[in-house]
């Protein structure tokens, strides 16, 4: 058998990329992720809605609704397995006039025939008594108490560390330019130099296409669909307590209206379609859509509490479902492309689904001693007294609050750093341990969170980058003058 570098190469490190290497890593194989940036989750997997779907919405039969609703069940034992923020905290699908009602009893058939459970569909009075704070425009909603909420950093963390503890090579700032097709295999050109793989998965986001269509004749097209979202301080976060939705339409499920398991109030997103793969920059239209329809499901939303702005892309496949598996003509090369909504909800199902087809065709055995279990972050603002004394009489940088917004200590963001997989980016520290997150947005923390990292990574200040290299957030004298 001809000799590989690895058995599997992965390109991509968002959350459909590490979830199928988590569950790769159950086999004894060796395995590697390549990703283009400085961290896991640096794509869509960081600019999402932090929603996990119910599975309403997806077409019966499609890839979308099957994967959904796995996804979905799968989510929160998950959640205790790799310890990540997870919450059920039930969705809403609102109807405005009596003449939309077919659409909702659609959608609830189409959800019951999804396999979703508990779905029902409630008058405008009775969603209002669960959300007092719901239009007074909305004559029904479907209710989906499975529906839930997650941190999209601390999902991908939790996989990719876990992957990593069973032996996943990480292969970071690494952009792969070309895939060859071998008689057995693949050959991956990247920016560092050419790997070897017997499989290779495609989970590269809105750059799936590219990829799949090096080694395909049969072409698939990526079209980039940004969405434009707000959020709010946590004093805002009990203003709704389930996900609000409107009726889907063309581009989606609309501008939702939720909390998040951190405590905040999320709006939005659009649904732009855009040419440029890397266009994640907000525009003052489409935050103004994101308020204006906003303010369409849920009255008084306390806008002046705003702490950022932030858009995301999603990978919309012309096809309108996912695309997973092999091409006919690319046997070896595993697509999990055009991933959008519900992909973050899908993750799980996904990576299990890739991992067990490709742990199968390779006949690998499974892994005695795989450690399934992840210990996470410490989080010291949920200790109690006599805990948080505890931890500080050994480890007295826990004693030490460098983001005051968060209650972040010094011991929490050392801990990102040091960790398998450990964050090398003030953006990394940021998506471990929210340290830059709260109402300041990183005005007061910045300075010392620079200082730990330069430290721990034994780098200058003026080498600490915000995320990738060339996002270095100091300059010398010298490069100044040039």
């Amino acid at each position: 058998m001809k000799e590989f570098d690895y058995d599997v190469a992965v390109i991509g490190g968002g959350v459909i990329g590490c979830s199928t290497a988590r569950e790769l890593s159950r086999y004894d194989m060796k395995i590697c992720l390549l990703e283009k940036e400085e961290d896991v989750c640096s794509g869509t997997s960081k600019a999402n809605s932090a929603i996990v779907h119910a599975g309403y919405d997806a077409e019966n039969g499609s890839w979308k609704a099957r994967f959904n609703v796995e996804g979905n069940l799968m989510m929160e034992e998950l959640s205790k397995e790799l310890d990540f923020e997870f919450k059920r905290n039930g969705s809403m699908v609102l109807c405005f006039s009596e003449d939309d009602m077919g659409s909702l009893k659609c959608l609830y058939e189409k959800g019951v025939k999804n396999g979703v459970q508990g779905l029902s569909i409630i008058s405008g009075d009775e969603a209002r008594k669960m959300e007092p704070n719901l239009s007074e425009e909305v004559v029904a909603a479907l209710y989906a108490p499975t529906g839930g909420i997650v941190c999209p950093f601390g999902l991908t963390i939790a996989m990719a560390e876990n992957a990593c503890e069973n032996g996943v090579d990480f292969i970071m700032n690494t952009k792969v330019e070309n895939i060859e097709k071998l008689e057995e295999g693949y050959a991956l050109e990247t920016s560092r130099g050419k790997i070897t793989a017997r499989f290779a998965v495609n989970a590269a986001g809105v750059y799936s296409d590219v990829f799949h269509n090096m080694v395909s004749e049969k072409k698939i097209h990526i079209t980039p669909r940004r969405g434009d979202y707000c959020l709010l301080d946590k004093e805002a976060g009990d203003h709704v307590k389930n996900t609000i939705f409107q009726l889907p339409g063309k581009y989606g499920k609309g501008i939702l209206v939720a909390p998040t398991v951190h405590g905040n109030l999320l709006i939005g997103p659009t649904a732009i379609d855009i040419e440029d793969k890397e266009a994640t920059a907000t525009t003052a239209e489409g935050l103004a859509e994101t308020i204006a329809k906003s303010a369409i499901s849920v009255k008084n939303i306390p806008l002046r509490q705003t702490i950022t702005s932030f858009a995301g892309l999603r990978a919309h496949e012309d096809s309108d479902d996912f695309i997973i598996g092999e091409p006919e003509d690319a046997k070896g090369f595993f697509d999990a492309a055009g991933i959008e909504s519900p992909g973050l909800s899908a993750a799980p199902a996904i990576g299990k689904y890739l991992g067990e087809m490709i742990g199968t065709r390779a006949g690998a055995p499974k892994k005695e001693d795989f450690k399934a279990k992840r210990k996470g972050f410490i989080r010291l603002n949920q200790l109690s007294y006599e805990e948080r004394a505890k931890l500080i009489k050994e480890r007295p940088d826990y004693g030490v609050i460098i983001c005051r917004c968060e209650e972040i200590s010094e011991g929490e963001i050392v801990d990102a750093i040091r960790r398998p997989l450990g964050a090398v980016s003030m953006d990394g520290i940021k998506r471990r341990v929210r340290a830059g997150m709260g109402r300041c947005q990183a005005g007061f923390c910045t300075p010392k969170t620079m200082e730990i990292l330069a430290r721990e990574r034994n780098i200058p200040m003026e080498k600490v980058c915000k995320n990738s290299e060339g996002s270095e957030l100091l300059v010398t004298a010298e490069q100044g003058e040039e």
